[in-house]
């Protein structure tokens, strides 16, 4: 999916949030729960409660993984089901050598119809730029995550900059604000300003709100740019608003809510 199609969603439905479809098997509704089979159909009622009201969805393939061939082939069918009028995105965090990241770009860009891909940064340009060779397909680098790790070495300092600053300033280089996007995660809200001023013009993918505590409002407020430039996930807040046989209207609800607020700060 191109920027300008992204940016006229946002507009069309004021909203950027993106719908994180991390589908535990043992945190489905009780009338789901530990069966494989129901993975995909979880989904779909969440999709369809839910993509009025949001820009795009993204699946923590991990979760897939984990169960093997029926994992895999929930993910898929998932993926084929959300559309071309959403923008998907495969949360796998991948980075290996350049022929390695190779065939990871062709399992999820070829093989399968997602618009982005999540990567880790960690072994430089000839990692990354297999994914950014795709036109119209989005590699999104982690750049400061709000797990507690962070700390380990994203906020370490590195000569007079911090790591995850020299991080997001040398991938930035590597492509443009068309197919390039940065995670931030929404707890790290303080440093939202700066970033800024790093990458105005690229979109930033912001997990962190919801479960994890971070604020819509602070986010928006400090990350906005003149095309939103924001994709702001919320997965266990919504999917898991009820462990019912309600669970697809309140997650509706839940998404609805989000849609209501960013319409405000857009």
């Amino acid at each position: 999916m191109e920027r300008e199609k992204l940016v006229a969603l946002i507009r069309e439905r004021q909203s950027y949030l993106c719908v994180g479809l991390d589908t535990d098997l043992y945190k489905m509704p009780h009338h789901l729960r530990g069966n494989a089979a129901a993975i995909f159909d979880f989904n779909k009622a969440i999709i369809d409660a839910t993509r009025a009201v949001c820009v795009s969805y993204k699946i923590n393939t991990a979760f897939y993984e984990a169960l093997g061939v029926k994992g895999w082939e929930a993910m898929e069918k998932t993926v084929h089901y959300i559309g071309n009028e959403h923008f998907k995105i495969a949360d796998a965090k991948r980075g290996d050598i350049g022929n390695t990241s190779r065939q990871y770009a062709r399992a999820f860009f070829e093989n399968l119809p997602f618009d982005a891909i999540t990567v880790a940064p960690y072994m430089g340009e000839d990692s990354i730029k297999p994914f950014l060779e795709y036109k119209d397909k989005w590699t999104i680098v982690l750049g400061l995550t709000s797990n507690k790790g962070a700390q380990d070495f994203e906020l370490q300092k590195c000569g007079n900059e911090l790591l995850y600053e020299k991080v997001i300033q040398k991938v930035s280089a590597w492509g443009t604000h068309h197919n390039l996007m940065f995670v931030v995660g929404a707890t790290q809200a303080d440093e939202f300003t700066h970033i800024r001023e790093l990458i105005p013009d690229h979109f930033l993918l912001v997990p962190g709100v919801g479960a994890q505590g971070g604020s819509l409002k602070e986010v928006s407020e400090k990350a906005m740019n003149a095309d939103c430039g924001l994709l702001v996930n919320a997965s266990r807040a919504i999917i898991y608003a009820s462990d019912g046989e309600d669970f697809e209207a309140a997650a509706g609800g839940v998404a609805g809510e989000y849609q209501k607020e960013m319409a405000v700060y857009l």
